[in-house]
């Protein structure tokens, strides 16, 4: 790791000059120090800005946070460490920040500073490469007309991510996400054109088309014995009249299914305000026999009354959240938000299980079904029915 520029603010002379000491044995060459807010700004704009900056964040002689706020502004502070004799509570809070007035949070740490723990906390930082810092112009939506066409040539394709029972590794059911198989561009992620659909009014088009790719497929697989839960992505707004309902409830007929074998995941976020429309069709795709979940759950700001007023029968543990796994404060939300789900005879999937190590944390914790890169990653129709047929076969 190639030295950084590092600013000491402190207005304790004697503990500045430990600090700079102490980063001096550990390698960092290129040290400045500070005595207040105003000291430090000199020091950097003649110095060009610096990478990390050790403060204390209880020092009433400096606004620590309106320094670091302020020259985060300027460009002149990637990150910062905490030098602070903090109370239990507020430690274990910052401890699991990773930002802090928008600068990377590199470690809170108490004094007297232990020479390895300051030693840990410069090992993460992260020097930003050169090409980071090019501004890349944001790639442009796709017009009315690409989508359009893109619809007419069934470019929309199912991709298909298992999700499995973590002890036994059984599939438990598999999400259909949606990819466009671009002509000229390749596969594109929602990312990419998921916005344009909706403000284009094409997003139920596009579910119509992914649902028949989804029946086709469990056609298939009724025809090999083989059964499989798919779960599909609305937005509350798709609900807000019964007609993608009676289009639903009309394809599972068509296809000779009931409701059992289909999983409608929305988004917590999209909950929070809902007409009554919206309600009456999540409870008429529950009489139909579908399932229900509420998805990115932890993400999102939904009352708790959701979960007794609303027929959901699924949480989907929110997979940015699932990466804290290994503080033990998050370790308390999962296992709180499992003992949730299991009084109120919901299932708890653990979305973004991305190594085997958090797979058996998981299962530690007493949570039964996940979904990640590192159980399966998204696929084809063509791809999840080989796959399937081979684990068959095995089994």
């Amino acid at each position: 790791m190639t030295s950084p520029r590092v600013l000491v603010l402190e207005n304790h002379a004697f503990a500045r000059s430990v600090m700079v000491r102490m980063l001096h044995r550990l390698g960092v060459r290129d040290v400045l120090q500070a005595s207040d807010g105003e000291q430090a700004l000199v020091q950097m704009h003649l110095s060009g800005g610096v990478d990390i900056v050790v403060c204390d964040l209880l020092d009433k002689g400096l606004d620590c946070l309106g320094f670091l706020g302020h020259a985060r502004e300027t460009g002149m502070v990637r990150a910062v460490i905490l030098s602070s004799e903090l109370r239990p509570r507020l430690q274990r809070t910052l401890g699991q920040m990773d930002t802090l007035a928008g600068l990377q949070l590199l470690g809170v740490i108490q004094p007297p500073v232990p020479l390895r723990v300051l030693h840990r906390a410069l090992h993460r930082y992260r020097t930003p490469h050169p090409a980071l810092n090019v501004r890349v112009p944001p790639r442009e939506l796709p017009s009315e007309d690409e989508l359009l066409r893109g619809l007419a040539l069934g470019e929309f394709r199912a991709w298909f991510q298992p999700k499995f029972y973590l002890a036994s590794n059984q599939v438990a059911g598999a999400e259909a996400l949606v990819r466009w198989e671009h002509p000229a561009s390749g596969v594109l992620l929602p990312g990419e054109f998921l916005a344009a659909l909706v403000a284009y009014d094409l997003i139920n088009p596009m579910f119509k088309q992914l649902l028949e790719q989804g029946l086709c497929l469990l056609g298939i697989l009724r025809h090999q014995g083989l059964h499989l839960e798919l779960s599909f992505n609305l937005h509350a707004s798709q609900l807000a009249d019964h007609e993608l309902v009676g289009h639903i409830q009309s394809a599972l007929q068509r296809h000779g299914f009931t409701g059992s074998v289909l999983q409608f995941e929305l988004s917590e976020n999209g909950l929070l305000e809902m007409p009554p429309g919206t309600q009456e069709s999540l409870l008429r795709l529950r009489l139909l026999g579908c399932g229900l979940a509420i998805d990115d759950f932890g993400a999102g700001f939904s009352s708790l009354k959701l979960l007794c007023q609303l027929p959901f029968n699924q949480l989907k543990f929110d997979a940015e959240r699932v990466q804290h796994l290994y503080q033990p404060c998050w370790q308390t939300i999962i296992a709180t938000t499992r003992a949730l789900a299991n009084s109120l005879d919901m299932q708890l999937v653990i979305e973004g299980v991305s190594s085997r190590s958090m797979k058996e944390a998981l299962i530690g914790l007493g949570c039964e079904v996940g979904q990640g890169f590192h159980l399966a990653r998204p696929m084809t129709g063509h791809d999840l029915l080989q796959w399937l047929t081979s684990r068959d076969q095995l089994d």
